[in-house]
């Protein structure tokens, strides 16, 4: 028989064995991509002007979730190629109308992506906000990912009060995964549309 194992490396394994954590990112509408960016702002200056307020700036949102096995980045995006395996690609809807969505242009994804990257994550604001750390709560979330409703992007068909987008995706999984989704704030000046959607049909 071998040397017992030191309690510094016995310790360590147990540590491995029980971590988990979630950890929220913030990102500018658009960084990165000048098309998305000008649109959002035409789409926020309209609704601006009909809800008689100020435009805010948009933002979309990503988790970062740990555990034992692995690093996991869950997002929503389009569809860019059709390697959706390489990007732990989950599910996918359609975009504007289902009818669109036949068409690869129309339509997004929702990525559980083991060892992945967020996208333009250096213009995160007031990023990463930690939502846990507790490793069963991070192992519920990540099982929730394929669960989350499809329904078409941009429109409510769930009947929540405005449209299904990404941040509805997100805030779904925090509402389901019993984490406190109701004190998570925008940053300051900004709005997430779609997720006070996602935290309505989660309490459903």
């Amino acid at each position: 028989m071998g040397p017992a194992p030191s309690r510094d490396v016995t310790a360590s394994s147990r540590l491995r064995a029980t971590s988990g954590s979630v950890d929220l990112y913030w990102l500018p509408l658009g960084a990165g991509g000048h098309s998305v960016r000008l649109n959002g702002r035409i789409f926020e200056a309209v609704a601006a002007r009909l809800e008689r307020r100020s435009p805010c700036d948009l933002y979309h949102s990503a988790l970062l979730v740990r555990v034992p096995e692995g690093q996991f980045v869950i997002e929503q995006a389009p569809v860019s190629d059709s390697n959706g395996e390489e990007r732990g690609v989950v599910a996918e809807g359609a975009v504007g109308s289902r009818w669109a969505g036949r068409f690869r242009l129309f339509r997004y994804e929702l990525r559980r992506w083991r060892g992945g990257v967020i996208p333009d994550v250096s213009e995160a604001v007031e990023s990463p906000r930690r939502l846990t750390d507790d490793p069963t709560t991070s192992r519920r979330l990540l099982d929730l990912v394929p669960f989350v409703p499809t329904p078409v992007w941009g429109r409510d068909e769930l009947g929540a009060g405005e449209m299904w987008n990404s941040n509805s995706f997100i805030s779904w999984l925090i509402a389901s995964s019993d984490l406190d989704a109701e004190s998570i704030h925008v940053p300051v000046g900004g709005r997430a549309p779609g997720w006070h959607a996602g935290l309505v049909v989660a309490r459903r």
